[in-house]
């Protein structure tokens, strides 16, 4: 097992920047997400630690050693791809064999690996079949098969599961977080699905535009984003931001949208009080939004009157999309909710979970 560190790493494709300066440290034995949309530089990232792409400028450590110019052979990681890259003339017993093989182990040895990585996967009774035998989910149960047998000291995941059905998906995540915990091997793993990151990782890396937005655990992406790329990106439905006003009304402040007023909480004043009087974004989560006739004890001071564009029943609960004057609202309410299209509304902010954003830098207030 091994730590994995990049200082000040670069990459360029000539006049792009993929990779922009990145200092990152993977501690042992964690399980990391690099996550963020197609073209936020994660997947190169993740190739510059493989050693399939050469870094511009900065350094690259496996361990204490420095791996910049060591070959992909010789790093001691191991990769899943997303297509799983299984040679398709060979058995699953011998896809999952090939590498050991070209390393001169022993018969033994290989033989013990992959039966063990075959139960610890549950795919020992498909050792005799091929690639085009198989399902989507096994195939990628190989590819996880492969990896495992190199015992290496890093794991590599490019968006191993984006080719699963939603179900399957679910299924394989959390077989892929129980391999880890039974493993205890160091795991770099890409996604552009925040939910994949949120349930997955222990610590989740956010890139836009090949830059690190925040390193954060995912309870804390949640609850303090830095910014509102992060604030926006992480959670679904995403965050709803409001150009307001931050207002000094007799010792009150308030958020003022124009078309509505909201509270500051008493306990939340004194962070908020430097932007009294200028522009801010205001943030609110889909369900940090209720529908008033299902709360209880309801704050007037929270609540605003609204017009349900849309409403899309889901079971556990209902999404309405709202319309207060000139803003538009995503709310997560009860599915018990009695709200309709076209009807007027009073929803509630639970404004103790709100968040206020600088609009020049985007960064976040509080």
């Amino acid at each position: 097992m091994a730590r994995v560190q990049l200082a000040g790493v670069t990459k360029k494709f000539g006049a792009v920047t993929a990779v922009n300066e990145i200092t990152l440290e993977i501690p042992d034995k964690q399980f990391t997400v690099l996550v963020g949309p197609s073209g936020c530089g994660k997947t190169t990232a993740l190739r510059l630690i493989a050693g399939l792409e050469e870094a511009t400028a900065g350094d690259i450590f496996i361990g204490e050693r420095r791996v910049n110019d060591v070959p992909p052979k010789d790093r001691d990681i191991a990769m899943v791809f997303q297509n799983y890259a299984l040679y398709p003339h060979m058995t699953v017993y011998d896809n999952m064999a090939f590498g050991l093989r070209l390393r001169k182990y022993p018969k033994t040895e290989i033989d013990r690996r992959v039966k063990e990585a075959a139960e610890m996967l549950g795919i020992e009774k498909l050792l005799d079949r091929k690639p085009k035998q198989l399902s989507g989910g096994q195939r990628q149960r190989v590819a996880l098969g492969r990896a495992i047998v190199r015992e290496p000291q890093v794991f590599l995941m490019d968006e191993p599961l984006s080719n699963l059905d939603a179900k399957l998906r679910v299924q394989t995540r959390a077989e892929i977080k129980k391999l880890h915990a039974r493993l205890q091997t160091t795991t770099i793993y890409v996604t552009h699905d925040q939910v994949e990151a949120m349930t997955m990782g222990d610590r989740i890396v956010v890139m836009k535009d090949g830059l690190v937005q925040q390193v954060d655990t995912p309870l804390n992406l949640y609850d303090r984003p830095a910014n509102l790329f992060v604030a926006g990106f992480i959670g679904s439905p995403a965050m709803n931001f409001i150009d307001s006003a931050l207002a000094d009304a007799g010792g009150k402040l308030l958020i003022d949208a124009g078309s509505f007023r909201l509270e500051v909480p008493p306990d939340l004043v004194s962070q908020a009080r430097p932007w009294a009087g200028r522009r801010v974004v205001f943030g609110v989560r889909p369900e940090d939004i209720a529908d008033r006739a299902m709360a209880n004890g309801a704050q007037p001071a929270w609540t605003i009157k609204a017009t349900v564009d849309v409403h899309e029943p889901l079971g556990s609960d209902s999404i309405l999309y709202l319309t207060a004057g000139a803003h538009s609202i995503v709310a997560r309410v009860d599915a018990r909710t009695q709200a309709r299209m076209g009807d007027s509304v009073e929803v509630i902010f639970n404004m103790r979970k709100m968040h206020l954003f600088n609009p020049e830098t985007q960064q976040a207030i509080m």
